[in-house]
């Protein structure tokens, strides 16, 4: 689980739109602003992709499906992950974007795992 949080604008799903490429997915990603859940299968892993901005209680996460893509093997990447920090499992990737202006961010990969291959990431 890729875990954003950040501003609107600061560019979740661009990242997002990058792992997908990564993942040989292709680059047709879309905010699920209004869809809350985008899906993107392929032949391996899938990647699952939540907006939680209009989250505001167990009740609107569980018609999510939020649960039930837990349990798939898949990416499952999360914009507004503080507005359900406390689903969030602990070895989540958690990645913060700050938008400092329009081609400058400050970006922020935190694991809890003892995963260090974020460390130096950027230097």
């Amino acid at each position: 689980m890729i875990a954003y949080s950040g501003d609107l604008g600061a560019g979740k799903t661009t990242i997002t739109r990058g792992i997908s490429i990564g993942m040989g997915l292709g680059d047709e990603v879309t905010s699920p602003t209004f869809a809350l859940v985008n899906e993107y299968r392929g032949a391996g892993l899938s990647l699952i992709h939540f907006d939680m901005y209009r989250i505001n209680s167990s009740a609107d996460l569980e018609t999510t499906g939020f649960f039930d893509y837990m349990d798939e093997d898949s990416v499952l990447a999360v914009e507004w992950s503080e507005n359900i920090a406390e689903e969030i499992p602990d070895n989540a990737i958690r990645i913060d974007i700050q938008r400092v202006d329009d081609d400058t961010r400050i970006i922020d990969i935190e694991t809890n795992d003892g995963d260090d291959r974020f460390e130096n990431i950027g230097y």
